[in-house]
C-alpha cells in the first residue's frame, strides 16, 4: 500500500492527517462537497505534510484518444494555477471515479480507466510535480493505481468505509461540512427537461426568438431589449422571493410552476446578449442572490431541445451567485454544465478557473458594485454602451483554464420551406440567429471582465 500523507487544511486550524488510500478515498466526497460521479478528479499537495490546495474535476472523456491532451491540460491548469493561488505543488493526488457500465464490472473497469491514469500520471511528471497516489473508484471499492502490492490492494479492490464512520466524516461533521450527494443528483436539478412541458417550452423560445433575436442585434433595439430582459428578470425575482422555499427535494418543481414559458424563453434569449448577463450577474448578495439562485437554475432547466446551448448563460450566472454566497461545490457543479452546453463560454470559463483556484470573489463584487455605483451616480441606465473602467478579468489573468473536447448536441434538421417562404419561428435560420448574438456578444468590448 502506497503510504498516503495529506493534511486537510493550513497550519493555523486544526488538521486531519490521511495515511492511506482508504482514507484518502474517505475523504473525498469531502474534499469535493459531494460525490464526483464520472469525473477525473486532481487535488494539490503542498509541504512536508502534504497539506491539500487547489483541486481540478472534469468528466471522464469518452474518446480514449483524447485522454493524453486531456491529461496534459489539467496538469498544467492544476499546476499553473496553485503557483498563482498558493505556491508550486509539491505533489498531486489523481482519483478516478467511474461506476462500471452495463454488461461491465468494476475490476474491468478498473482496467479499462488505467490508461488514463498513466495519462495523468505522466503529464504531471512531466511538470517534474509526481503524482502521490492514483485512486479509481467504483461501484463501492476503491483500488490503486501506484500499489503493486496484491496482500494489501488485490484485484477485487478494497471496500470503501461505510458512510459517517470514519475519523474524516466525524470531523467534517463537526466542522458542518456536509456532502450534497452525487455529482449526478446535483446536475439533475440545472437539466434540461424531458417532460412533456418540454415542447411547451420549445414553441415558445421559437416564438420568442423569431421577433427578439434580430432586435438584439439591431444597435437601436439592443438597448430595449436588455432594459426589458432586467425588468422581467427583476419580476420574476421578485415572485419567486415572495414564495418561500420548498425544501430540497421540492423546490425546483414549485420555482418551475412560478414562471410562465414565454417569461422564460423572453429571459433566456434576453441573456444571450453578454452586457446584459454582466448587469444580471450584479445580483449576487443578500435576498437578491437567493431569488437570483432560484431563477437561474429554473431558466437552466427550460433550455430544452435545441436551445441546451442557450443555457450557458444562466448555468454561469448560477455558478457565479453559488460562488459568491459561499457554494463553491454547487458552483463547480453549475460552471461544470455551462461549460458542457458550450465550451467557448468564456464568462464560464473565467468563473471555473476563479473558483478551481480559491481565488476570492469578492474582488468581483467588488467590481459589480462599482459599476452599478458610477452607473447610477451618473443617472443613466445605459445597457448598450456603458463608459465606465472595465473590470479585471475574473481569474486575474487571460489565461484560459482547462477546455476538452465537447460533442455539442446535434441541431435539428431545418423546417422545410416553399420557395420565397419566410422562416418559420424556431428554424435553423432563427437559430442561427441566435448563435450570432452570442458570437457578437464575444467581440464587444466592455465588460465584467469576460467577453462570451
Amino acid at each position: 500500500m502506497n503510504k498516503s500523507h495529506g493534511s486537510t487544511g493550513p497550519s493555523d486550524v486544526q488538521e486531519i492527517t490521511l495515511r492511506s488510500p482508504a482514507e484518502l478515498a474517505d475523504a473525498l466526497p469531502y474534499l469535493m462537497g459531494f460525490h464526483p460521479n464520472d469525473s477525473v478528479v486532481m487535488v494539490a499537495l503542498h509541504g512536508g505534510r502534504g497539506r491539500f490546495g487547489g483541486r481540478l474535476r472534469l468528466g471522464i472523456p469518452q474518446e480514449p484518444e483524447e485522454w493524453a491532451p486531456v491529461a496534459a491540460q489539467l496538469a498544467r491548469s492544476l499546476v499553473t494555477g496553485s503557483e498563482k493561488r498558493d505556491s508550486r505543488p509539491d505533489a498531486i493526488v489523481v482519483f478516478l471515479c467511474q461506476d462500471p457500465a452495463e454488461g461491465e464490472t468494476a475490476p474491468q473497469a478498473v482496467e479499462r480507466l488505467r490508461p488514463l491514469a498513466q495519462c495523468l500520471r505522466t503529464a504531471c511528471g512531466a511538470l517534474d510535480v509526481p503524482v502521490l497516489e492514483a485512486l479509481c473508484i467504483s461501484d463501492g471499492r476503491y483500488w490503486s493505481y501506484c500499489c503493486p502490492d496484491g496482500r494489501c490492494c488485490p484485484a477485487e479492490g478494497n471496500p470503501l468505509a461505510l458512510p459517517g464512520t470514519t475519523v474524516m466524516a466525524a470531523a467534517a461533521a463537526y466542522a458542518g461540512i456536509q456532502v450534497r450527494g452525487s455529482l449526478r443528483e446535483l446536475e439533475a436539478g440545472l437539466m434540461p427537461w424531458r417532460t412533456v412541458a418540454a415542447a411547451e417550452q420549445e414553441r415558445a423560445l421559437d416564438s420568442a426568438g423569431a421577433d427578439m433575436v434580430s432586435r438584439i442585434l439591431d444597435p437601436d433595439g439592443r438597448g430595449e431589449v436588455a432594459a426589458a430582459t432586467l425588468a422581467l428578470a427583476r419580476e420574476l425575482m421578485d415572485r419567486l422571493g415572495s414564495t418561500p422555499a420548498a425544501g430540497p427535494g421540492s423546490t425546483d418543481d414549485r420555482d418551475d410552476g412560478l414562471l410562465g414559458p414565454d417569461e422564460a424563453a423572453a429571459v433566456i434569449l434576453g441573456l444571450q446578449d453578454r452586457e446584459t448577463r454582466d448587469r444580471a450577474a450584479e445580483w449576487m448578495e443578500g435576498a437578491d442572490a437567493v431569488s437570483a439562485l432560484r431563477l437561474w437554475r429554473a431558466l437552466a432547466r427550460r433550455c430544452v431541445g435545441p436551445y441546451v446551448e442557450h443555457s450557458a448563460a444562466p448555468l454561469a450566472l448560477a455558478g457565479w451567485v453559488s460562488w459568491s454566497s459561499g457554494d463553491e461545490a454547487g458552483a463547480r457543479v453549475a460552471l461544470g454544465l455551462a461549460l458542457r452546453a458550450d465550451p467557448d463560454y468564456t464568462f464560464a470559463q473565467l468563473l471555473h478557473q476563479a473558483c478551481n483556484q480559491g481565488l476570492d470573489p469578492e474582488t468581483l463584487r467588488r467590481c459589480l458594485r462599482g459599476e452599478r455605483q458610477l452607473r447610477d451616480g451618473h443617472g443613466a441606465e445605459d445597457v448598450s454602451g456603458r463608459s465606465g473602467e472595465r473590470c479585471p478579468p475574473v481569474a486575474g489573468t487571460g489565461q484560459r483554464p482547462v477546455r476538452v473536447p465537447v460533442q455539442r448536441q446535434a441541431r435539428r434538421k431545418a423546417a422545410e420551406r416553399r420557395p420565397g417562404e419566410a422562416p418559420r419561428p424556431g428554424s435553423s435560420a432563427g437559430r442561427h440567429r441566435a448563435r450570432d448574438v452570442r458570437r457578437r456578444g464575444r467581440r464587444d468590448t466592455g465588460s465584467t471582465g469576460s467577453s462570451g
